[in-house]
């Protein structure tokens, strides 16, 4: 197909098309999609019974219209662009944890730099491609912080399948790849989608740690770990924060049980290579992290949009996960003198795990000046557990 372009030129979309995923690995992408810009009614059914049964993170953007309209974000869309680009799931080395050392964990969506840099860049030089093309061209770009799913867009434009586990699964690259959109007036032949599926695997819904995958790609964020250690209140749920384990920000375990992803570790994008301290952090050290530290140690990361008090509770829980009694002087000092009570909560729950005649005497020295309720609930229970101590 042939038609005018803005410019005055003949365009031959289907050049045009192939011509871009031709020169994708020149722009450092790894896969490019494209779908059509109809509006996704489907999915919009879905999200809102998704929000009826409480299952949102709170972190989506709350216009259901947004999400699943690309004519709200550009004016007469005729295409929509995904990109994907894949990403390492293993560390080059992994530092030891240890009594005394213990450390803890960032996902893989927060190794190396901020993935949401790292895809606007590459949405950037995607952009500048396409308009020394057609310079009147439309383009809307959007990493996952844009209104549009991107994952519906990746499954409609062929990137691949929607997993069980709710992440897009490409054939080539398992579901280790960060998305991206790009929304244009440009009338671009759309792909078909991927045909392969997970059939009847449930391994994901079956390895989830707290059941959040209620069901094949049915996530229920309030239960999801990776959504709950990116939260910046106090974690209610003992269970929960059990199983967060040493889990600082974010959870890979429905990718790594995923068949799918077995023996793929992606390392050619080399802004995503891990730094291995980073990933895998000591746990102590982070306790008084100040602001200008986190943001030397983690600005970069994808793990520092929350700020450091999530990290720092998170790390708190990990060193009561460990049993860490090495830490004890450190939860007590916390319990004395941190301003903020789900920090105090989190050492309080922490000593009460690790247990002991110190992290008793930590407990009742707390209980006698603390006021905040929801800390004193905390440190009620952690000295039910070791009250006999005193007999």
């Amino acid at each position: 197909m042939t038609t005018e372009a803005k410019d005055g030129s003949n365009m031959n979309w289907h050049q045009l098309k192939a011509d871009m995923k031709a020169a994708a690995a020149d722009l450092g992408i790894d896969k490019i999609g494209i779908a059509s810009a109809d509006p996704f009614t489907e999915l919009k059914d879905i999200l809102q019974r998704h929000r009826e049964q409480g299952f949102e993170s709170g972190f989506e953007d709350p216009d259901l219209d947004k999400r699943t309209d690309p004519a709200l974000s550009l004016e007469a869309p005729r295409s929509i662009i995904s990109i994907a680009i894949a990403y390492p799931s293993k560390l080059p080395y992994v530092p030891r944890s240890e009594p005394g050392a213990y450390r803890g964990m960032l996902s893989r969506s927060a190794w190396g730099e901020d993935y949401h840099r790292v895809l606007r860049n590459r949405l950037q030089r995607l952009e500048a491609w396409i308009r020394e093309r057609v310079p009147d061209a439309r383009l809307e770009s959007m990493v996952d912080t844009g209104a549009l799913v991107d994952r519906a867009v990746a499954e409609r434009a062929g990137i691949g399948w929607s997993g069980k586990n709710c992440s897009i699964i490409t054939p080539e690259f398992g579901s280790w790849v960060y998305l991206g959109d790009m929304i244009t007036n440009l009338p671009l032949p759309p792909d078909s989608p991927v045909t392969e599926s997970c059939g009847d695997c449930t391994i994901c819904i079956d390895a989830c740690p707290t059941g959040a995958l209620v069901g094949p790609g049915q996530l229920n964020s309030q239960l999801c770990i990776s959504f709950i250690t990116q939260t910046k209140g106090h974690i209610e749920d003992d269970a929960i924060k059990e199983k967060i384990g040493n889990r600082l920000y974010g959870c890979d375990t429905c990718q790594i049980v995923c068949p799918k992803n077995k023996g793929k570790n992606w390392t050619h994008q080399p802004e995503l290579r891990p730094d291995p301290e980073q990933a895998k952090p000591l746990l102590m050290p982070l306790l008084e992290i100040s602001n200008r530290e986190f943001k030397e140690k983690f600005g970069s990361s994808a793990a520092a949009w929350r700020g450091r008090k999530p990290i720092q509770r998170n790390a708190i829980l990990a060193l009561g996960h460990f049993k860490d009694k090495e830490a004890i002087p450190a939860l007590r000092k916390l319990l004395k003198t941190d301003d903020r009570p789900e920090i105090r909560g989190a050492a309080a729950w922490a000593l009460g795990r690790i247990g002991g005649e110190q992290a008793l005497e930590a407990i009742l020295e707390a209980k006698e000046r603390e006021q905040d309720a929801i800390v004193r609930k905390e440190l009620d229970k952690a000295y039910a557990k070791h009250e006999h101590l005193l007999h």
